[in-house]
């Protein structure tokens, strides 16, 4: 991450898109900007937490277009009304553990947050090295990237927290390190899936995942208010939604190849020359 301009990337949102993220930081490298701080959020959360823990970008990238999503789903009713969500995330919180080898936030030589809403509240929870030293990372990035009835909710202290992406954009672009380096937000931004509805045994949840699909489809569509626009890249994924957990090949290379061309494109001409 060598180079002599510095910025903090946000790596916001995403879900399953994780391939985007993936060349958004390859783009970023080919720029020649250095960061030493690094925010993820929801399924931004995974890849900033892996790059930070000293994966490779090559690695990242291999591992974004390899992994099959739907490993990580779970269609229970019962963990649906006992803990809200079809699926406990455990073999997800598993799955990201063991790539990060166990290491807690202390351990990370970069400086990583790992961002989560509070439902009570809509707060943000942050997590670092700064305020949660001793906490697995795993733990944070399945706090964040707890998208509504996919995955439970999880407790932490006196919290219930939810996925990250639901924040509003302030509550994101903040002076992260305290001396003024420009925050890039990085939003996945797609339109409305193109992904029909089938009929199965168990009616309520495919209702119940169009609804999320909507949502968060909504939500990442969101607008992006004047005050924040220099400081926000948008990346455009088409109809692939974040909870498409069946994405071909074929979409994941799409998807990281629009994030880096995207990132490469815009960074240079909008956020450093208005920051400089």
């Amino acid at each position: 991450m060598g180079g002599n301009k510095q910025v903090l990337p946000i790596l916001a949102g995403g879900g399953t898109r994780l391939p985007a993220h993936v060349g958004i930081l390859k783009g970023l490298e080919d720029l020649n900007l250095s960061f030493d701080h690094l925010v993820g959020v929801s399924g931004g959360s995974i890849v900033a937490a892996l790059y930070a823990a000293g994966k490779p970008l090559q690695e990242l990238y291999t591992l974004a277009l390899e992994t099959k999503f739907n490993q990580f789903l779970g269609q229970s009713l019962i963990t649906l009304i006992s803990k809200g969500g079809l699926s406990t995330g455990k073999v997800f919180e598993e799955w990201i553990d063991d790539q990060l080898r166990g290491i807690c936030f202390k351990d990370l030589d970069t400086n990583l947050y790992i961002v989560a809403s509070d439902v009570a509240t809509g707060e943000p929870v942050v997590f670092s090295k700064q305020e949660s030293p001793d906490l697995k990372v795993s733990k944070a990035v399945r706090f964040s990237m707890s998208i509504p009835i996919i995955f439970s909710f999880n407790e932490y202290q006196d919290r219930i927290l939810v996925d990250g992406s639901i924040l509003s954009e302030d509550a994101l672009l903040r002076d992260w390190v305290g001396d003024g380096t420009p925050a890039i937000c990085f939003r996945l931004r797609s339109s409305a899936s193109g992904e029909r509805y089938s009929k199965s045994s168990i009616p309520i949840i495919n209702y119940l995942t169009l609804l999320i699909r909507s949502f968060m489809t909504t939500m990442s569509r969101e607008y992006v208010h004047d005050e924040f626009w220099h400081n926000t890249v948008v990346i455009e994924t088409g109809d692939t939604s974040p909870i498409t957990f069946n994405l071909s090949q074929q979409q994941k290379e799409a998807l990281y190849e629009i994030g880096y061309r995207t990132t490469v494109e815009v960074v240079p001409n909008k956020v450093l020359f208005h920051s400089s």
